[in-house]
């Protein structure tokens, strides 16, 4: 199994930065791939960013050039740079990890961005 614990989310205004972060332990030989989803009130969860062992990333369109993911393998770790926040981008982010039998998810945090 797989744990993930998520930290930095918050209330900011519009144009300002977060840094959420996501640290796993438990089966961290079984990581490979980690990601950032979000949930808004009434929507779907979504995926924001993906990046693979090797540092190759995905954005979704809504935050590219303004999201960066980054991870530290050394300490199962991977971040979310979050600049230029608009209140668009209000939402619970996840943390995520797929496994080989399912994903595994954070208990997600919150981001709130004011107008």
């Amino acid at each position: 199994q797989v744990q993930l614990v998520e930290s930095g989310g918050g209330l900011v205004q519009a144009g300002g930065s977060l840094r959420l972060s996501c640290a796993a332990s438990g089966s961290i030989a079984s990581i490979n791939d980690m990601g950032w989803y979000r949930q808004a009130p009434g929507k779907q969860r979504d995926l924001v960013a993906r990046i693979t062992v090797g540092g190759s990333t995905n954005y979704a369109d809504s935050v590219k050039g303004r999201f960066t993911i980054s991870r530290d393998n050394a300490k199962n770790t991977v971040y979310l740079q979050m600049n230029s926040l608009k209140p668009e981008d209000t939402a619970v982010y996840y943390c995520a990890v797929p496994l080989v039998d399912g994903t595994a998810w954070g208990q997600g945090t919150q981001v709130t961005v004011s107008s």
